[in-house]
C-alpha cells in the first residue's frame, strides 16, 4: 500500500510522444518547403504519416487513461483549460487572416499606390454570390451545431447513448455535406489563390477553415464510435466535450468568414 495513490491527479509516466511529434512536424514542414521549391512531395508525405501515427497513438493513450479511471474529477478541469487554450490559439490563427483581408479590403493598393488607392475586390477578379453555395453551407453547418448540441444534451442531462449516438450520426453527414461543396465550388471559382491578394487570402481562411471542419468531422466520428462501443456516460465524456466545443468554433468562424467574405468583401 505504499504506492497506492492518495491523490486526484494523474502523474504521467515518461512518453516519446512529445518527440516523435516534433520531429514528425519538422520532416513535414521542411519537405513541404523543398516541395514548394521544385523538390518532390516524398519527405513531406513521410512527415504528414508521422504526424497522423503520432496522433494516434498519442489520443489513443489518453482515451485508455480515461477508460481506466484516471481521468478524475480534477484532471478533466485541466483538461477542459488545455481545450480552452487550443481553440484560443486557433481563434488567433484564424484573427491573422481576418487581419489581412479588411486590412486589404479597407485600403486596397493599386498600381500607383500609395498616390492612388485600388478598388476592392481587385479588377478582374469575379466573387461568388453568397446567397447560393454560401448560403446552403451556412445552413448546413448550423444544422450540424445544432445536432451536435442536441447530442450533448441527451448525454449529459439524460444518459441516453442512442440519442447521443444519432445527433452525432447527424452532425458527421452534414460535415461531409460541407466538405464535398465546398470542394465543389472551389472547382468552378473564377479566381486561383495566385490570382491578387484576395485570391490568397480567400482560400487561405476559407481553406483552412475546410481544413478545421474535416478534423471536427473526425473527431465527432471518433466520438460516436466510441459511444457505441460503451466507452462515455453522463460523468465521463470529457473527449465528446471537446469535440462539442471544436465544432461551435468551426461554426462561428464559417459565420464571420460568410458575412465578411463573401457578403461584405463583395
Amino acid at each position: 500500500m505504499a504506492h497506492a495513490k492518495n491523490h486526484d491527479y494523474h502523474i504521467l509516466p515518461p512518453s516519446l510522444w512529445p518527440l516523435l511529434t516534433a520531429i514528425s512536424v519538422f520532416v513535414m514542414l521542411s519537405g513541404a518547403v523543398m516541395w514548394m521549391k521544385g523538390g518532390g512531395p516524398w519527405m513531406n508525405l513521410i512527415g504528414l504519416v508521422g504526424v497522423l501515427y503520432c496522433m494516434f497513438g498519442w489520443w489513443a493513450d489518453v482515451v485508455h487513461e480515461g477508460e481506466t479511471g484516471d481521468h478524475t474529477k480534477v484532471v478533466q478541469i485541466g483538461l477542459r483549460y488545455g481545450v480552452i487554450l487550443f481553440i484560443m490559439s486557433e481563434v488567433m490563427f484564424f484573427v491573422a487572416w481576418f487581419w489581412a483581408f479588411f486590412k486589404n479590403a479597407l485600403y486596397p493598393m493599386g498600381p500607383d499606390s500609395p498616390i492612388k488607392d485600388g478598388v476592392w475586390p481587385p479588377e478582374g477578379i469575379q466573387t461568388f454570390d453568397p446567397w447560393h453555395l454560401p448560403l446552403i453551407n451556412t445552413l448546413i453547418l448550423l444544422l450540424s451545431g445544432v445536432a451536435v448540441t442536441w447530442a450533448h444534451h441527451a448525454l449529459v442531462h439524460e444518459n441516453d447513448r442512442k440519442t447521443t449516438i444519432n445527433g452525432l450520426a447527424v452532425a458527421v453527414v452534414l460535415g461531409v455535406c460541407f466538405t464535398i461543396l465546398q470542394a465543389y465550388e472551389y472547382s468552378h471559382a473564377a479566381f486561383g489563390l495566385s490570382d491578387t491578394v484576395y485570391g490568397g487570402v480567400f482560400f487561405m481562411a476559407t481553406g483552412f477553415h475546410g481544413f478545421h471542419v474535416i478534423i471536427g468531422t473526425i473527431f465527432l466520428f471518433v466520438c460516436m464510435v466510441r459511444l457505441m462501443r460503451g466507452q462515455m456516460d453522463d460523468k465521463q465524456h470529457i473527449g465528446f466535450e471537446a469535440a462539442a466545443w471544436y465544432w461551435h468554433f468551426v461554426d462561428v468562424v464559417w459565420l464571420f468568414l460568410f458575412f465578411a467574405i463573401y457578403i461584405w468583401g463583395r
